[in-house]
C-alpha cells in the first residue's frame, strides 16, 4: 500500500509536469542566455522558428523601502518582462487587475507586483514606492500566482515582477553582472521539439545558451520528485522486509499447528511435493489477497486526498489510476512474500508421520534443501535487480538493498546472541531467588522463543527510524549551530570593479568586522576537456551548466595547493588553471590536462598546472576554477565578497553599503540557511513518515508473533501454575520477557542506525557526527513499549487457562 501510494503520487506529479509542461515553462520552449541578451542575429534565428517570443530577465537584487521606522531592505528575485509575457497561463494579482495595468504604475512611476512575504518583510502597502537599484517603482498589487514559477528552481528571495524596459539605468544589468535572459517560444502547431532542440544545440554550440522545452518544463522539480519518490519507495521496501519477517513467522506458526494434518497426509501416502504445494497454494492465495488489497488502498488513498495534495504542491498534478507504480508495488509484494515463505514452507518436508502420536515442539530443524536456498537467492537477486532497474537512482537502490540485508544479518546475529546469553544467564547462581527474571530468561533462551521474530521485525523498523533521526538531528546541528559559527554574515555580489576599493574601505574601518574576502568573478561554461566535448567526457555537475570563475596572481591565504605549482605573480603567458582537487579526482583529471571554457562568448583553452583544496562547507568563497590573470582580466566582470561580522553590526553594514552602492546584492547567509532548513524539514518529514510506516509494519508483525506464540504461552502458564506460580508472577515474567526483547531490539537498532547516520554524515555530507541521545533513548524506549503492548495483549488467555485441561491434551 505504501509503495503503491508513493508511486501513484509520483506518477500524478510527473503526469502533471508532462501535460502542463508548456505552462510551467512559460512557452513551448525556452532558450536561456547567461549574463547577456541574444544578439540581433541570434534573436532573428529564435524569431524565425517561433510564432511568438517573450524576453524575460531574471536576477537577484535588493528591494529598498524608506519606511516610517527607517530604511528596510530585502532580497528579491526580480523578473523583468516584456509585453508578450506570459505566453501561456495567467498571472493572478490582488487586488484583481491585469498585469499590464499593474505595471503601468501610477503617479509618474512604473508599477511592480510583489509576493506577500516580501511585502510584509519590508512593511510595504499597496501604493507605496520602493527602489530596485537606482530605479523607483510603485507597488500596485500582490503577486498571488505566477504561472511559470516552478520552472525557476530554488530562489533565495521572493518574486518581484517589473517591465524590463523600466530597469534601464537602474545599474542592475551592467556588463559582468549576474543575470539570465530567457526567450520563451510559442512554437507552430506540431513542431518537432527534438529536431528544434538539436538545431538549437548546433546553432548555439560553444555559447552559454541552453535549450529547454515542454517535454520537461521543470527539470529541477522533476529530478527532486524522482529522487524523493525513489527514496520513499526504498523506505517502503524496508517496510516490506519487516513484513516479510512477519510473513515468515506467521507461516511457521501456522504450519506448527498443522503438524498433525501434515503427518496424516503422509500416513495416507502424500509425497513431499504434494504437501509443499498444498500449503504453497494457500499462502499464494493469501499473498494475492494482501497484494490486491494493498494496491487498491495505495491507488485509492491519493485519490481521496487529491485536493489536499494538489493544494500543497507548487506544480500541477493529474490524479488517476496509474498502472506502472501499481505493477511495481505488486511485483515487490509478490517477490517479498515468495522470498520469506519458501524457507518455512520447506519445513513441511521434515514433519514425520510419528508426529500423530505426540504433540511435540518444532524441533531443531537445520537449513532447507539446496534447491530452496537457490530459489530464495534467485528471488532475492531478482527483487534487488528490479528495484535498481525501476529506480531513478540505481546506486541508491543497491546501497539500500545492501543496508537492509546487512541490518537483517546484524539483527539475526543479535537475536541469536540474545537467545544464547539468556540461556546461559538463566543458569547462573546470581539470579537464583528471582523466579520471574529466571523464567523470562529461560523463555527467551529456550526452544520456540519469539526473540528472532521480535528483534528482526521491530529492530529493522527502529533501525530505519534511528538512522533518519540521527541524520536529521546532526544535519540540523550543522546548519543551526556549526555553520553560522564559520559562515560569513553576508555574501555580496555584483560589486563593480570601480566600487571594490570603497567597499573594502567601509569594512576595514569597522571594528565589528573580523574578516573580508573578495574575488573577481565571471561565469563560464566548460565546453571541452582535453579536446573532448564536456558532455561526452563525463556526466558531472562541474560540466553541467555554467560555473563561477575567478583569477588571481597569487594563491589566497586560505588556499592550499595540493599538487603542482601556482603561476608566477607577473605571469602573462598562455592561460593556466588551478582546479579544485576533489572535483579533479572525480573527473580523473591530471596536471597538464586542458580545459576549454566559454566566457562571454569567447573560448579560452587553459592548461591545468595545479590542484588546490576547496572547502564549500563554510559558505564562504570557493571556486572550482581559478585562472591566471592575463586570461580574464580584460573581460567585463564584477566582484563578490564575503563579510564576517558580529550579528549586531550586520544591519549597519547592509545600510551603509546598500546606500552607497544600490546596484549590489546582499545575501544574508542566515536567511539562506533558514531557506535550506525549510527544505530539509519537508524532506525529513516525508522520510519520517516512511520510517513510521515501516515501524507500524513491525508493530503489526509483533502482534502476529505474539498471537502465534499464544499457544506456547498457554502451555507454559499451565506448567507454572501446576508448580505453584501465581498469576501476578506469570504476568510479570511475560512482561519482563517482552521488555528484555524490546530493549535488545532497540539497542541493536540504535547501534545500526547510529552507524548508518555516521556513514551518511561523514562520507556523504562531510560533516561531523555526534550521537543524539534524545533520539537514541526514544528508540530504545519505543522498542520496550511496543513489545510490552504486543506481548501483554495476548497474555489474558494463557493466564485464564486451566492447567488440568491443557496438560491432559498434551498426551
Amino acid at each position: 500500500m505504501a509503495i503503491a501510494a508513493v508511486g501513484t503520487v509520483r506518477a500524478a506529479i510527473e503526469a502533471g509536469l508532462r501535460s502542463e509542461g508548456a505552462v510551467i515553462l512559460g512557452g513551448d520552449a525556452e532558450i536561456e542566455f547567461d549574463y547577456r541578451a541574444a544578439t540581433a542575429e541570434e534573436r532573428d534565428w529564435i524569431s524565425g522558428i517561433a510564432d511568438a517570443v517573450s524576453e524575460v530577465y531574471d536576477f537577484r537584487s535588493m528591494a529598498v523601502f524608506d519606511g516610517e521606522n527607517g530604511v528596510e531592505r530585502g532580497l528579491t528575485q526580480v523578473k523583468g518582462i516584456d509585453d508578450a509575457y506570459p505566453l501561456l497561463g495567467s498571472v493572478q494579482l490582488s487586488p484583481d487587475m491585469t498585469l499590464d495595468t499593474a505595471l503601468d504604475g501610477a503617479g509618474g512611476l512604473p508599477g511592480a507586483v510583489m509576493q506577500r512575504v516580501l511585502i510584509d518583510r519590508l512593511g510595504l502597502a499597496i501604493g507605496d514606492t520602493f527602489r530596485l537599484g537606482t530605479a523607483e517603482f510603485r507597488l500596485m498589487a500582490e503577486l498571488t500566482r505566477e504561472p511559470d514559477a516552478s520552472s525557476a528552481g530554488f530562489a533565495l528571495g521572493p518574486r518581484t515582477i517589473v517591465r524590463a524596459t523600466d530597469l534601464d539605468g537602474a545599474g542592475l544589468l551592467g556588463s559582468g553582472t549576474i543575470f539570465e535572459v530567457k526567450y520563451r517560444l510559442d512554437l507552430p502547431e506540431g513542431a518537432d521539439l527534438a529536431l528544434l532542440n538539436a538545431q538549437s544545440d548546433a546553432r548555439f554550440d560553444g555559447t552559454s545558451a541552453r535549450w529547454r522545452d515542454s517535454r520537461n518544463g521543470a527539470p529541477g522539480v522533476q529530478r527532486f520528485v524522482e529522487r524523493i519518490g525513489a527514496f520513499l519507495v526504498l523506505v517502503g521496501l524496508a517496510g516490506l522486509a519487516v513484513g516479510g519477517v512477519g510473513i515468515s513467522a506467521s507461516v511457521r506458526a501456522y504450519l506448527a499447528g498443522k503438524k498433525g494434518v501434515i503427518a496424516t497426509l503422509k500416513t495416507l501416502g502424500a509425497d513431499r511435493a504434494t504437501i509443499f504445494f498444498v500449503y504453497l497454494i494457500q499462502v499464494g492465495v493469501l499473498t494475492l489477497a494482501g497484494v490486491v488489497a494493498g494496491l487498491v488502498l495505495g491507488a485509492a488513498l491519493p485519490l481521496f486526498f487529491a485536493p489536499l495534495i494538489a493544494a500543497s504542491l507548487p506544480v500541477p498534478v493529474v490524479f488517476g489510476i496509474h498502472p506502472a507504480p501499481l505493477l511495481e508495488a505488486g511485483l515487490y509484494g509478490l517477490l517479498t512474500a515468495a522470498i520469506f515463505t519458501l524457507w518455512p514452507l520447506s519445513r513441511t518436508e521434515e514433519v514425520r508421520a510419528a508426529a500423530l502420536f505426540r504433540d511435540g515442539g518444532d524441533g531443531r530443524l537445520g537449513l532447507p534443501r539446496s534447491r530452496y536456498l537457490a530459489l530464495t537467492g534467485a528471488l532475492l537477486i531478482a527483487l534487488v535487480g528490479i528495484s535498481a532497474l525501476l529506480s531513478s537512482v540505481p546506486s541508491l537502490a543497491l546501497w539500500t538493498a545492501a543496508g537492509i540485508s546487512g541490518a537483517l544479518v546484524v539483527l539475526a546475529l543479535a537475536a541469536f546472541g540474545l537467545r544464547h546469553a539468556a540461556r546461559v544467564i538463566s543458569r547462573r547462581r546470581a539470579i537464583r531467588g528471582k523466579p520471574g527474571l529466571r523464567m523470562a530468561l529461560a523463555a527467551i533462551g529456550g526452544p520456540g522463543s519469539e526473540v528472532a521474530s521480535v528483534v528482526l521485525s521491530l529492530g529493522l523498523g527502529l533501525t530505519v527510524l534511528a538512522a533518519v533521526g540521527q541524520i536529521d538531528t546532526n544535519l540540523r546541528n550543522a546548519i543551526d549551530n556549526d555553520l553560522p559559527e564559520v559562515a560569513p554574515s553576508y555574501f555580496f555580489v555584483d560589486i563593480q570593479p570601480d566600487q571594490i576599493d570603497g567597499f573594502r574601505a567601509r569594512l576595514d574601518r569597522d571594528p565589528a568586522v573580523s574578516r573580508v574576502d573578495a574575488a573577481p568573478m565571471l561565469r563560464g561554461i566548460v565546453t571541452e576537456v582535453n579536446g573532448t566535448p564536456a558532455r561526452e567526457y563525463a556526466d558531472h555537475w562541474v560540466l553541467r551548466g555554467d560555473r563561477g570563475i575567478t583569477y588571481a596572481a597569487t594563491p589566497p591565504d586560505t588556499v592550499e595547493v595540493t599538487e603542482g605549482t601556482w603561476w608566477p605573480e607577473d605571469y602573462d603567458g598562455p592561460p593556466q588553471i588551478s582546479f579544485a582537487a576533489e572535483e579533479a579526482e572525480e573527473l580523473d583529471l591530471e596536471l597538464g590536462d586542458t580545459i576549454t571554457l566559454n566566457v562571454l562568448g569567447r573560448s579560452i583553452t587553459a592548461e591545468i598546472t595545479s590542484f588546490r583544496a576547496v572547502d564549500f562547507s563554510n559558505a564562504g568563497i570557493g571556486f572550482i576554477l581559478t585562472m591566471s590573470p592575463a586570461a580574464l582580466q580584460g573581460a567585463p566582470h564584477t566582484w563578490i565578497s564575503t563579510v564576517y561580522a558580529e550579528e549586531e553590526a550586520e544591519a549597519a553594514i547592509l545600510r551603509d553599503l546598500a546606500g552607497a552602492y544600490p546596484n549590489i546584492t546582499a545575501i544574508r547567509v542566515r536567511d539562506a540557511i533558514e531557506n535550506v532548513a525549510t527544505v530539509l524539514d519537508s524532506i525529513a518529514a516525508a522520510t519520517s513518515y516512511g520510517a513510521a510506516a515501516t515501524l507500524l509494519t513491525g508493530f503489526i508483525v509483533l502482534i502476529g508473533a505474539a498471537a502465534a506464540g499464544e499457544r506456547a504461552r498457554v502451555y507454559e502458564a499451565a506448567i507454572l501454575k501446576t508448580l505453584g506460580a501465581s498469576r501476578a508472577r506469570i504476568l510479570g515474567s511475560f512482561a519482563l520477557r517482552a521488555a528484555l526483547m524490546g530493549a535488545a531490539a532497540g539497542i541493536v537498532a540504535l547501534l545500526a542506525g547510529a552507524i548508518a547516520g555516521w556513514g551518511v554524515m561523514t562520507f556523504v555530507m562531510e560533516a561531523p557526527f555526534q550521537l543524539a541521545w534524545g533520539n537514541a533513548l526514544a528508540i530504545v524506549a519505543g522498542g520496550v513499549l511496543a513489545t510490552l503492548i504486543a506481548g501483554l495483549a495476548f497474555a489474558l488467555r494463557p493466564l485464564a487457562a486451566r492447567p488440568a485441561q491443557i496438560l491432559r491434551a498434551q498426551d
